[in-house]
């Protein structure tokens, strides 16, 4: 009976899956004695310990859970906000590179549209033309100064200004014909307005006068007043003026300031006002203001012709209106050979054997170049005519490295 009570109790021990009802175990109808009871309700117990650890592991597990919960919807809502601030760093910073880039391109479209108003073959004419002029009255190295320096300065700078102020006024009159003739400046093709025009032209002659009068230069200043009044003239719209419409007084205009005023008055500034020696003139002066009034009166021929439509559909009786292209041309090219040949005799007649073999090779070369290029041009191309004006415009540069060689 023992044997038999023990066990079942050991059964009972092992079956832990009948724990809720091992109190109420009997064996057949007989009552388990206290050694059984015993051991039953030790069992009992531990089963209800257990039970006990569970619920509160379960309860604990439950309590816990929220805050892993709270803890990984944390660490989602950060790495979704470090996400979008990337987004926000990356949208930023792409949106400033855009800005950086249209403002640059608007600067570098209004530069070259400034470049194109200030019209820069006249410009590069002004600055070797009085550059060339004012190492003539030089006799030596000791001539060069930082007065001289100044003098130079000031007379370039004032110069320069007054050239913007006249392509710049000439550009305010013509918009409509440049339309037709010139698209590409920018009054004509809208990028500057009149009022930017009109602001640029006041603005650079107000600094043209204001250097020459600091300058207290008296030549300076004849050729600074003098360009302005030929300019104005050259281009208002007013009674008596429009010099333009005329073909003798517009080339009347170019070649007197191009030809005479820059070689004379610009000569006189450094020889009189910066190395304060008397006026005296010299064969290479002489010689320049002669040769470019030939080349003056070219450039301002031979520029009509390939604005032939827009001047003579607003009334500008130019020569190449008047005559045609073809003869203008013709003339333009004769006239230029013939100064090349004057000019190779003047350098022949040389007594110093340096300057001899540079000016007359120098002006041989120009001449075949020419030559060579007059021969195959058809003045009915407006694009070739243009690029042959340019040209001009280099040889006009050349001479001037040529001239200061003329002793």
């Amino acid at each position: 009976m023992q044997a038999t009570t023990a066990a079942a109790a050991a059964q009972l021990l092992t079956d832990t899956r009948r724990g809720p009802r091992c109190s109420r175990a009997r064996l057949g109808a007989t009552r388990l004695s206290w050694p059984g009871r015993f051991a039953v309700e030790a069992f009992a117990g531990r089963c209800q310990s257990a039970t006990t650890v569970t619920h509160r592991f379960s309860a604990i597990s439950q309590a816990t859970s929220p805050r892993r919960k709270a803890r990984r919807q944390c660490s989602d809502d950060q790495s979704a906000l470090q996400a979008g601030c990337s987004k926000v760093n990356r949208d930023q910073h792409g949106y400033d590179v855009n800005w950086f880039e249209e403002i640059s391109q608007e600067v570098s479209k209004k530069l070259r549209a400034f470049y194109q108003f200030c019209r820069p073959h006249t410009i590069f004419g002004t600055i070797i033309g009085i550059t060339s002029v004012s190492l003539l009255p030089m006799k030596s190295i000791d001539d060069f100064t930082a007065t001289v320096l100044k003098g130079y300065l000031e007379a370039l700078a004032a110069a320069l200004c007054m050239n913007i102020y006249v392509v710049g006024l000439n550009q305010l009159y013509d918009i409509q014909i440049d339309k037709i003739n010139k698209p590409g400046l920018p009054l004509a093709a809208g990028e500057f307005s009149v009022a930017t025009g009109v602001f640029l032209v006041v603005t650079f002659l107000i600094m043209s006068f204001s250097i020459g009068i600091h300058s207290g230069s008296v030549p300076l200043m004849y050729a600074l007043v003098v360009s302005f009044l030929l300019g104005s003239a050259y281009s208002i719209e007013a009674p008596l003026l429009r010099w333009k419409r005329h073909a003798l007084l517009a080339a009347s205009c170019i070649l007197f300031v191009r030809a005479i005023l820059v070689q004379l008055a610009f000569f006189a500034h450094m020889q009189q006002h910066v190395l304060k020696r008397p006026l005296a003139a010299t064969k290479s002066l002489v010689f320049a203001t002669l040769f470019m009034c030939c080349f003056s009166a070219v450039i301002a021929l031979f520029k009509d012709i390939p604005d032939v439509d827009g001047d003579r559909d607003f009334g500008i009786q130019s020569l190449s209106v008047r005559l045609g292209p073809q003869r203008v041309y013709q003339l333009c090219i004769s006239i230029l050979l013939t100064a090349y040949l004057a000019a190779t005799v003047v350098g022949a007649s040389s007594t110093h054997l340096l300057q001899k073999i540079i000016t007359v090779s120098g002006h041989g070369l120009l001449a075949l170049t020419l030559w060579q290029r007059a021969r195959h041009l058809e003045v009915e191309n407006q694009a070739r005519v243009t690029s042959f004006y340019m040209f001009i415009w280099k040889l006009f540069y050349a001479e001037y490295f040529l001239i200061p060689f003329v002793q």
